[in-house]
C-alpha cells in the first residue's frame, strides 16, 4: 500500500514538473534572458523586432555590455539536419533572423573566437499563456 502511495506521488510530481511553464528570465528590454556563462557573469537577451531576433549581451548586473570579439552561431530546425542561421553584429548585439513557430534556437556564445562555447537553447513558443497573456517564450509563470 505504502509502495503504490509513493509510485503515485511521485507520477503525479513528475507530470505536473512536464506540464509547468517553469518561468523564463525577462532582462531589462522585457526580452527573454538565455545564460552564455557557467557562474552567470554573461547573459543574452533575446527580443524581437521588425521579424528578427535581437540578442544583446549583458553582464551579471543585467546591464549592456560593449561587443568586441564575442561571437554567436545560430542553429534551429531538425537536430539530425540542422539549420545554420545568417547572424549580423553590431555595435548593440547580434541580429538574425526569427525561426518558425515552435522551432528551437540553439545559441552558441563564444567570449572570442578561441573560447570554448557555451550553448543555450530555447523555444520559440508564440502560442499566448493564459495566465499572464503573453507570448509561452515569455512568459513568467510559475506553473
Amino acid at each position: 500500500m505504502k509502495r503504490t502511495f509513493l509510485t503515485t506521488l511521485i507520477l503525479a510530481a513528475t507530470t505536473s514538473l512536464l506540464l509547468a511553464h517553469g518561468g523564463v528570465e525577462l532582462g531589462p528590454n522585457g526580452g527573454r534572458i538565455l545564460e552564455f556563462s557557467k557562474d552567470e557573469t554573461m547573459h543574452g537577451e533575446v527580443t524581437v523586432k521588425d521579424g528578427k531576433f535581437n540578442i544583446a549581451l549583458l553582464d551579471k548586473d543585467m546591464k549592456p555590455v560593449s561587443l568586441d570579439k564575442q561571437e554567436i552561431t545560430v542553429s534551429t530546425g531538425d537536430r539530425d539536419k540542422p539549420t545554420r542561421l545568417t547572424v549580423e553584429k553590431d555595435k548593440k548585439g547580434f541580429s538574425l533572423p526569427v525561426v518558425a513557430e515552435g522551432q528551437w534556437l540553439i545559441v552558441q556564445y563564444r567570449s572570442s573566437p578561441d573560447a570554448k562555447p557555451i550553448t543555450a537553447r530555447m523555444n520559440y513558443d508564440t502560442g499566448i499563456c493564459s495566465g499572464c497573456n503573453k507570448a509561452e517564450w515569455l512568459c513568467q509563470c510559475k506553473d
